[in-house]
């Protein structure tokens, strides 16, 4: 049981109606888990809007209702508390509630559009490796010092974030890696949580179907700055031209990195293959299992952070040697028989996967062809299809479009939309099946002796979401049974 009154700490409010000094239970935003002497949060979200089920909720033993706007009925054996902002409310009463576990645990935040995962997942491996109780927060898993916990979303609810977070602190764990989306920023998910740092990656076009315009977009990353303690520090890349931006208006320790400006944490690409990275980074070699110019940068992150939050920069170097990549970030397969080379990537905005091919194209002998299979999500950003179909033609030999995750498209509809960006010369060079395993299956037939294939867009997830309803899918699962079928 917890007091309301302590639950209400630091929540801007408008108007209570009844007593805050008043035991409660669980706290809640489904009105569909309400119990007796719960508390319901009501969100007005971009489909549904909680203020529509507090009689439910109310039917259903709530004890208290923080909301927005009062209803026009109130129940005398009810506490109504009236707040500012029903969303920031939330993430501030779930970090009461959970007695703010984000205190207790070095807690740093990744943002960006792309590199968050590796970032924060090689973070991770990184002390955990270094002998530190970790954790983890991310879009592939939610890990609590080794223990699993699946996840769909990049930043989960407040409540669901704190009560990780409580687990973690309960486990004895020093240090937790959480990847920050604009969804989390904008929708206060990480509101009232106590960042040590906080990293930025880059800016790219995504998630124009949910802000409006790019510098909205870009407006929201640095909130997550602005938002950072003066104890903390800001690592910035430096090379982005939206990276001076997020530390205009933040008290933390600004500091940067890059591959070609003169910054705090600097490397140099000596080698790059599909071996690995050959890097100087501040004077000292270094090799990485991982490929190309964006893991360099993602490299430089981890290492600075490292040496930020006082370890010892020649044994951090030392193990970054040792770290495996990321499930399905670059992630690739090879055979036997014609030596053909699969690259299974999450590459689903224009810049990652013009990126992944930038890379692959600048190892590649020129004496083989490069495949690549791709789609774009249904029910996001329409802007980008035609452009990642305009990428994908362009640096590839041949290209097949594919479904992604339809949604509630029709994924033709999707395909006509991509079909529209690729140029007349490249024309040619594209084909389309809309069936994704199919479209997996011809690459790997069209394959020839050395070619490389791309499938691009999906990565680690195991499913497709066609007309709402997810099935088993697994783009590394698929390429591989079909790679082994070439070796018998």
């Amino acid at each position: 049981m917890k007091n309301l009154k302590d639950l209400l700490y630091k929540v801007s409010l408008e108007l209570v109606i009844g007593s805050t000094d008043v035991a409660v239970n669980q706290i809640h935003f489904d009105s569909r888990t309400i119990q007796k002497g719960d508390v319901f949060i009501a969100l007005k979200g971009t489909a549904t809007d909680g203020h529509q089920f507090i009689e439910k909720a109310v039917a259903s033993g709530a004890r208290v209702v923080i909301l927005q706007y009062l209803p026009d009925y109130q129940s005398e054996d009810v506490t109504y508390v009236q707040v500012v902002n029903a969303h920031e409310a939330l993430a501030l009463i779930a970090s009461n509630y959970y007695e703010n576990p984000s205190k207790d645990i070095k807690l740093i935040g990744v943002t960006g559009t792309n590199g968050k995962t590796t970032t924060t997942s090689l973070l991770y491996q990184l002390f955990k490796r270094l002998g530190y109780k970790s954790g983890l927060i991310s879009t592939v898993e939610i890990l609590i010092d080794g223990k699993v916990i699946p996840t769909k979303h990049t930043t989960p609810d407040p409540i669901t974030i704190n009560n990780h977070l409580a687990a973690m602190r309960d486990a004895g764990v020093d240090y937790c890696f959480m990847e920050v989306s604009s969804h989390g920023i904008d929708q206060e998910r990480v509101t009232g949580l106590y960042f040590q740092g906080g990293i930025f990656t880059n800016l790219t076009h995504d998630h124009l179907d949910y802000h409006s315009t790019f510098a909205e977009y870009r407006d929201v990353k640095k909130r997550f700055f602005d938002m950072l303690p003066s104890q903390a520090f800001a690592l910035t890349n430096r090379d982005d031209k939206n990276g001076e931006f997020m530390l205009q208006n933040t008290r933390a320790r600004k500091l940067g990195y890059a591959l070609k400006t003169y910054t705090d944490y600097r490397a140099q690409i000596i080698e790059n293959q599909f071996g690995g990275l050959q890097l100087k980074v501040n004077n000292q070699e270094l090799w990485t299992k991982m490929i190309g110019e964006f893991n360099a940068y993602n490299v430089l992150a981890i290492y600075g952070c490292a040496v930020e939050l006082g370890l010892d920069s020649m044994e951090v170097m030392e193990v970054i040697s040792q770290l495996d990549g990321v499930s399905g970030r670059f992630q690739y397969f090879t055979t036997a028989a014609k030596r053909i080379t699969a690259i299974v990537d999450y590459a689903h905005t224009p810049d990652a996967l013009k990126n992944v091919l930038e890379t692959i194209n600048a190892i590649r002998t020129r004496n083989e062809k490069l495949i690549t299979v791709v789609g774009c999500g249904g029910d996001r950003d329409k802007a980008k299809r035609p452009v990642m179909a305009n990428i994908a033609a362009a640096l590839s030999d041949q290209v097949i479009f594919t479904s992604d995750n339809p949604r509630t498209e029709n994924p033709d509809a999707i395909l006509e939309d991509m079909e529209a960006g690729v140029e007349a010369v490249d024309f040619k060079k594209t084909l389309t099946i809309t069936d994704r395993k199919n479209a997996i299956k011809t690459a790997v037939q069209m394959a020839q002796q050395n070619d490389i294939i791309l499938i691009a867009g999906k990565g680690h997830e195991t499913y497709q979401e066609i007309n709402g309803v997810r099935s088993d899918f697994d783009d590394r699962k698929i390429v591989a049974d079909l790679l082994n079928q070439l070796n018998k």
